[in-house]
């Protein structure tokens, strides 16, 4: 009987697979700032409000004839 557990008659080689490559992502906030611009524009119109003025002229009238009886 032959013991090939402790000698063979071929030498022993290593043989390589490429690497494998693993990658573990980290995620981590990052703050981004989006600027939203908002235009005011403020607009004036003229609206009409009636305001009734009154123009008053006085006269003088004179009257021919008197009371009768005078």
């Amino acid at each position: 009987m032959h013991d090939y557990d402790c000698y063979s008659p071929c030498p022993t080689k290593t043989v390589y697979d490429p690497p494998v490559r693993i990658y573990r992502d980290f995620f981590h906030p990052q703050i981004v700032q989006v600027v939203h611009p908002v235009e005011i524009v403020n607009r004036h119109h003229c609206v009409p409000c009636p305001q009734h003025v009154y123009s008053y002229s006085e006269r003088d009238e004179w009257v021919k004839g008197g009371h009768k009886g005078y």
